[in-house]
């Protein structure tokens, strides 16, 4: 089942062709597995929104924010609190700390792959199984 429009792939299409340099330079970082063998997409939507960098597996995305993020604070609080409903964390690296300190930003994300999500969602099966129980 397809959880995003038409709308919604064509822009990310069109993002993935048009990267900003910090987009590449943490592309090279997280592409082909290359960090620890986690998979991650680019420009990928998720539900209704598009996620710079997802990993699907851990569902960590990570968004690399420039200066117009300051402005737009509010939309940032209610798309992540949807996207942490829907189970995901999301950490941000503002582009000039990935530009400048690769190798910090690349110690973020790994830390935030490899710690266990602080309020997990039940695994498929066990929320009915809680609620059958006597």
């Amino acid at each position: 089942m397809k959880h995003y429009t038409d709308r919604l792939r064509d822009r990310s299409r069109q993002l993935r062709h048009n990267q900003t340099d910090a987009e590449k330079a943490l592309w090279r970082l997280l592409r082909a597995r290359t960090l620890a063998g986690f998979k991650f997409r680019r420009q990928h939507p998720v539900d209704r929104y598009i996620a710079d960098f997802v990993c699907l597996e851990s569902k960590l995305i990570i968004e690399l924010d420039g200066g117009q993020h300051a402005d737009q604070t509010a939309y940032d609080r209610t798309r992540e609190a949807r996207l942490q409903a829907l189970g995901f964390r999301t950490i941000r690296i503002w582009n000039n700390q990935l530009l400048q300190e690769r190798e910090a930003a690349a110690a973020v994300i790994l830390e935030a792959l490899t710690t266990p999500h602080p309020s997990p969602l039940p695994a498929s099966g066990e929320r009915e199984q809680e609620c059958k129980q006597p």
